[in-house]
């Protein structure tokens, strides 16, 4: 083959070979990939929820009680859940010393009694012969003081007598009120000191939803928020109630804050020491929340990708958001921008463009 031949076959090969490269440019601006996308319908809402945080019903007025006097508990008579009736006795001390000082102050008022008649006696005849001048103004003196001295021993005996009598009251220990045995803080045998805790008795007629909730979330509370007490083992028994109480000062290790609400006629199923989640629905202007992940920011540009109608291509729109540190659960606020029922692009949003061709896996037609 002559070189004029193989120059001619050069230039074909070359020629075929643009034409193969141009082909498949084409074919590919032709055939644009259709990208899958994951969706989100538009649906606004004008209510949020502020919890919920989980809690427990308590009682508002509860008494820790204990004897007055330190002794031995001998007999314990209530365990927790009792139900007791104002007087009841709910525990007992061994009596073995306070009796002894009601028969010693007994015995000092007989005593003092017998003195006391002896010194009037006795002043009753200084005075007769004091008509006679028998004896002198200084012994009449004398036995007055004398008298009275012995009266006021009376007055003495008579105040430890009742104090001896009111410390053998005291060691029974008696329900001020009617209420539930809450805590059983002391047993049978051990010595005990006045004032010393044994049992706490509440009241359960008046209960109340305590909740911790986190510092950070109590200055967002509205002062006359109506919250909604669901028990967690029945969330369909519902009640309501208003903060009565907040704590000053926040727990030191969770950084909560310890609130106390008011509830208005709760049921008999909202017994004390239930389970409860506590929230609270307020009014806001129409909100769409969006994963953070559907957001588009150029600067102070905010956009997301919106689907068209008919689910084939996608179209990049400016929308307006809250606050980034409002952010709940990873979520934004959208309140402007897009209308309820569009689809929103929640994934994937920096890989695709204007027009960009697409296909809803999230089974949407």
């Amino acid at each position: 083959m002559t070189a004029r031949a193989y120059l001619v076959l050069g230039l074909l090969a070359t020629a075929l070979a643009g034409c193969n490269g141009h082909g498949e440019e084409g074919g590919e601006a032709a055939a644009a990939p259709v990208r899958p996308v994951l969706t989100q319908v538009v649906v606004p809402s004008d209510t949020v929820t502020f919890g919920p945080f989980a809690g427990t019903i308590e009682p508002r007025y509860q008494a820790q009680l204990g004897f007055q006097i330190p002794g031995r508990m001998v007999a314990r008579d209530v365990t927790i859940g009792d139900l007791v009736t104002r007087g009841q006795r709910l525990a007992a001390l061994d009596t073995i010393v306070t009796r002894f000082d009601l028969t010693r102050a007994e015995a000092d008022l007989a005593d003092a009694k017998a003195q006391a008649e002896n010194a009037e006696a006795a002043e009753s005849r200084t005075r007769r012969l004091m008509t006679g001048n028998a004896v002198s103004q200084a012994t009449l003196d004398q036995a007055v003081a004398k008298r009275e001295t012995a009266r006021a021993r009376v007055d003495q005996a008579m105040a430890s007598l009742q104090k001896a009598r009111d410390q053998m009251g005291y060691t029974e220990l008696k329900a001020e009120f009617d209420g539930v045995v809450t805590q059983r803080l002391a047993e049978v045998g051990q010595v005990l000191s006045a004032g010393q805790g044994v049992v706490t008795v509440a009241r359960p007629d008046v209960r109340e939803a305590v909740v911790d909730i986190p510092e950070a979330h109590v200055g967002a509370l509205p002062s006359d928020g109506v919250f909604t007490v669901a028990l967690q083992s029945a969330p369909e028994l519902t009640a309501r109630g208003r903060v009565r109480e907040i704590a000053p000062l926040a727990e030191s290790g969770t950084r909560s804050k310890r609130i106390r609400i008011t509830l208005d006629d709760p049921g008999p199923a909202f017994r004390l020491g239930a389970t409860i989640n506590v929230s609270l629905m307020r009014k806001v202007a129409p909100t769409v929340l969006l994963p953070a992940s559907a957001l588009l920011e150029d600067g102070d540009r905010r956009s997301v990708w919106v689907v068209s109608p008919d689910g084939k291509s996608v179209a990049r729109r400016d929308v307006t958001v809250t606050a980034r540190d409002n952010a709940e659960d990873g979520r934004v606020a959208v309140v402007a921008g897009l209308k309820a029922g569009e689809r929103v692009v929640v994934a994937g949003v920096h890989v695709i463009k204007e027009g960009q061709a697409v296909r809803l896996t999230d089974g949407a037609v």
